[in-house]
């Protein structure tokens, strides 16, 4: 297997590599549940109680989000637009607004007949009922045709920074006949990002200011944050470090993984991966090289992108990339801190078409599976080894670490049960200044961190701190410590 290894300072790893030593297993996590052709899962900002499931032909269901749940309701049910005639075509992707609990906004990712085209949309919950969405709310952000029926991309995503961030593939076919990818005129083989709470002239969105191509005399798009990609099928943000990992769909040889930065270029179809694509010299000045590669010598053939973990039920995978094949249902786990070489372990050899990865409002991970079920990784933390059960036997709050610190600190809690839970800062006038987390969590150990800031993110001067756990709306613990700026 070729690696190739670009060097992007993008932000600070958090969390040291851990030796991927464990063995792992899969099961499903809401058994009496079977959906079709599951391509995409989301949650809702700040709902821990549900999940939604993306079908292909159009349709989005919403259930609760336990294991025991027996049903599940559609959300919103939008076949009579969608094309998915072609195996890469259909409702591909769901992503909803920071603010949705407030004005109810989500936004999907479809591709529609008449002609052929991707329809970026939006759409609204009913006001009556927060497990049904109006399907009369759509309101067409953005469309663009494609010219044949696969490499649609489908992913969107709303980023750290309140944008909405979309892939496009390049068009499809094979070998990307057009020169789509390279041809930032169009809307194809990109990452778009875009404004959806402004308007500017006929656009029903804005072009942030600081995208790459912002007022160029050449005629290209400026929704393009990067391109030379060829069907960046799923990309993820990382909540720890903001990174934007895209894993892009190859053609004949090789499969990438890519770190995105604003305004790069990743070669399709100049190259596959790391390799020239149609000749033997190619000229790479300027290109980005994925940060890990693997080709097609033993059965894989499309790369499934996923998330960096930062749940807590498996820790030994906390700040690893997770991802699969959907041909061959391998999974692995890379690590990379953006200077050292990548490590990166096979995890699982599963028989399963892998569609998509998902997380819930906890950070857990969630895989997609063609054969209309939704696995997780069995949990480490909350299970029975040697006998012996791993839950803590009280809801706990531990001493934090650094302290005393200076910028952040990691706060440590443990809970015994699944429990409605939050984190709360305070100072010693008896006034709270932040809430760091809050939401139904499951039993286990779990971890966050604060930057010493209040909750208008403003520095907080040299002192002592209080922080508290409070479980099911009453106060567990509160400890001490101290910020050094």
């Amino acid at each position: 297997m070729k690696r190739r290894i670009t060097v992007i300072m993008l932000g600070l790893i958090l969390l040291a590599p851990i030796p991927l030593t464990a063995q792992y297993q899969l099961e499903q996590a809401f058994p009496a549940l079977r959906f079709n052709r599951p391509v995409d899962l989301q949650a809702a900002p700040g709902d821990a109680r549900r999940l939604f499931v993306v079908e292909q032909a159009g349709v989005i269901r919403v259930f609760e989000n336990t294991s025991s749940v027996t049903s599940s309701r559609i959300f919103l049910d939008i076949r009579d637009r969608v094309d998915d005639s072609s195996t890469e075509m259909g409702l591909l992707g769901l992503a909803f607004h920071p603010d949705f609990r407030q004005n109810g906004y989500f936004y999907v990712n479809y591709t529609a007949g008449g002609p052929r085209r991707t329809v970026i949309a939006r759409f609204q919950v009913s006001p009556t009922d927060s497990n049904q969405a109006d399907p009369d709310s759509e309101f067409i952000l953005l469309s663009f045709n494609q010219p044949y029926g696969n490499h649609n991309g489908g992913q969107l995503v709303f980023g750290p920074d309140g944008y909405l961030y979309i892939a496009t593939g390049d068009g499809g076919s094979g070998g990307d006949p057009q020169g789509n990818a390279q041809n930032r005129k169009n809307l194809l083989g990109n990452i778009l990002r875009i404004d959806v709470n402004q308007t500017s002239g006929n656009l029903n969105y804005a072009i942030p200011a600081d995208n790459p191509f912002v007022g160029n005399n050449q005629g290209y798009r400026e929704e393009i944050y990067a391109y030379g990609l060829r069907n960046p099928w799923r990309f993820s943000f990382d909540p720890e470090t903001g990174w934007l990992w895209c894993a892009d769909v190859g053609q004949n040889r090789l499969e990438e993984i890519n770190l995105i930065k604003k305004g790069g270029n990743y070669g399709w179809n100049i190259m596959e991966g790391s390799e020239c694509f149609n000749s033997t010299d190619c000229d790479r000045t300027g290109l980005e090289l994925p940060i890990w590669e693997y080709d097609h010598s033993r059965g894989d053939r499309s790369i499934t992108g996923g998330f960096v973990y930062r749940g807590s039920r498996v820790p030994e995978l906390v700040g690893a990339y997770i991802y699969g094949d959907f041909v061959s249902g391998r999974i692995w786990a890379l690590r990379y801190d953006g200077q050292n070489e990548p490590q990166n372990e096979l995890l699982l050899d599963t028989n399963l078409y892998i569609s998509s990865f998902g997380i819930d409002a906890r950070q857990e991970l969630y895989i997609c599976a063609f054969d209309g079920y939704i696995y997780r990784f069995k949990a480490t933390v909350t299970g029975v080894q040697n006998g012996t059960s791993n839950l803590p036997r009280e809801h706990r709050l531990i001493g934090n670490f650094p302290n005393p610190f200076n910028p952040e600190t990691e706060i440590v809690f443990q809970l015994a049960q699944d429990a409605e839970a939050r984190i709360e800062i305070w100072n010693l006038m008896g006034q709270r200044l932040a809430t760091l987390v809050e939401g139904f969590m499951s039993a286990g150990t779990h971890r966050v961190r604060w930057h010493g800031q209040d909750a208008r993110n403003h520095p907080l001067p040299s002192g002592i701190y209080l922080y508290r756990l409070v479980v099911n709306g009453k106060p567990v613990a509160m400890k001490r410590m101290v910020l050094l700026q």
